[in-house]
């Protein structure tokens, strides 16, 4: 075991209830997908004195499927009683994610900020998940779960989200039922009334606590021009671009499930940590960079490479392909296999 100050690994009772609200978690969220084949309903409508079977959505669209038949009904039958076995299922993974939760709570699991995971799960509940990566210093928190650690606070030390937008990939506010009519902004205030875009960056809200949230994007061929909205919302966020951020959107993907203060959970998608070390690396060679900035940079990416050392050892630096090699060769493997940063700039 490892215990030292800057990785510390958690005790056994954390990472058993750990394990076991992931699963409940991970459960749920299996079923919430279950349970999204059986959203509507099915009826029998009759017309001209015949009943024809029909298949309705949540927003009032309607399919016929047939007059009555063997065939229909059984179709009817099959539909009705999966949707209730769906329904049960939700309902009491529903409860047993409560409960975990409280123990999370109770046994101090989590400490990503409450902020933090009220925003994962409202990006979830609206479906766009997918389509936001949290970048930053953030990312540390899913990092020391999927280890089982937790790193020095004073490497997680921040007031602010960064999230990246695949603007590859155009979004439709007007879909998931108008659940994001009010744009971005009007998402977070859903979150936190207090949010409000700050005059002199409008691609940052502000809350009344000073947490900020920021929504950049890619500077890549076919991107937007800048700065580029959000929406068409005059109210709603400027988005801007990050340089070299198709490398983190390129890279591979890295989930997990993190826990905040209040015991509630997450998923957090956000960079793999070895494109977030070399990201970090890349930036500290930046020389508009403040030197307090790339000091951090280098604090960061140093910590994470001790942590895949130590704890994920299954991620090899030679995996990732989207790097430049002068970036790239910032990390070396040494004879007896350890990761080491070569000459980071300070």
């Amino acid at each position: 075991m490892q215990n030292n100050l800057e990785i510390v690994d958690l005790s056994e009772d954390s990472i058993r209830q750990y394990i076991d609200a992931k699963s409940a978690f991970t459960a749920l969220e299996q079923a919430k997908l279950r349970s999204a084949e059986f959203r509507g309903g099915m009826v029998w409508k009759t017309v001209k004195g015949k009943e024809y079977l029909v298949r309705t959505t949540t927003r009032g669209g309607q399919t016929g499927l047939g007059a009555k038949s063997a065939e229909t009904q059984a179709i009817y039958d099959k539909f009705t009683a999966g949707k209730a076995r769906a329904a049960e299922l939700t309902s009491g993974l529903k409860q047993a994610v409560a409960k975990h939760q409280r123990l999370n709570r109770a046994l101090r699991i989590g400490r990503t900020p409450n902020i933090i995971i009220d925003i994962l799960v409202g990006l979830n509940d609206v479906g766009l998940s997918d389509k936001f990566t949290i970048i930053g210093t953030n990312s540390l928190y899913a990092y020391e779960t999927a280890a089982g650690v937790r790193l020095n606070e004073a490497h997680l030390a921040t007031r602010d989200v960064d999230l990246l937008w695949d603007n590859r990939k155009k979004l439709s506010l007007f879909t998931q039922e108008n659940t994001l009519a009010g744009g971005m902004l009007g998402f977070l205030q859903g979150i936190d009334p207090s949010f409000m875009l700050r005059d002199d960056q409008l691609y940052t809200a502000v809350n009344k606590d000073g947490y900020e949230v920021d929504i950049l994007r890619r500077m890549g061929q076919g991107s937007d021009a800048e700065p580029g909205r959000f929406s068409s919302l005059d109210d709603d966020f400027w988005v801007v671009k990050a340089r070299n951020a198709d490398w983190l959107l390129s890279a591979p993907k890295f989930s997990e499930i993190v826990v905040g203060i209040s015991g509630k959970m997450a998923r957090m998608n956000t960079v793999d940590p070895r494109a977030f070390a070399l990201f970090k690396l890349w930036m500290t060679d930046q020389a508009d960079r403040e030197p307090g900035k790339r000091i951090r940079d280098t604090s960061q990416a140093r910590i994470v490479v001790d942590l895949i050392n130590s704890h994920l050892p299954q991620y090899s630096f030679e995996d990732i392909k989207v790097f430049p090699s002068v970036v790239a060769d910032k990390i070396a493997v040494d004879s007896a296999g350890t990761r080491k940063i070569i000459q980071p700039r300070q």
